[in-house]
């Protein structure tokens, strides 16, 4: 067995004391969990708002009044677009307004005319 007089003195050990190696181990620590987004986190981020906004949207009440007659009229106003299908089961004029909403009116042949309403 050797002996503690035997082996070389040894310098004391010196340690760190006081707050300085606290702040320091702290502002490590802080900077490793703060970063940059990366570019990925960010465009989640961004989809994820965009799918709240929509969502919003969806779950709105429809603001626009209706302007359809419960009595089959159709509503007074401009008209959008006409669509024409003939040839067909049911051949029909298709009328879509402004307002968004839409006229059916059947058509039937007759002689060599078209007569839709």
């Amino acid at each position: 067995m050797v002996s503690r007089s035997s082996l070389p003195p040894q310098p004391p050990r010196r340690c760190l004391r006081g707050p300085l190696p606290a702040l320091l181990l702290l502002s490590l620590l802080a900077a490793g969990c703060q970063g940059l987004p990366n570019p990925e986190s960010r465009r989640i981020e961004q989809l994820e708002l965009k799918i709240q906004q929509l969502e919003q949207r969806l779950n709105k009440t429809d603001l626009r009044p209706d302007t359809a007659d419960p009595a089959g009229k159709p509503p007074a106003g401009v008209i959008k677009s006409l669509t024409l299908r003939t040839d067909t089961e049911d051949d029909r004029l298709r009328i879509y307004w402004a307002d968004g909403s839409r006229t059916d009116l059947p058509c039937t042949k007759e002689q060599t005319t078209l007569v839709c309403g």
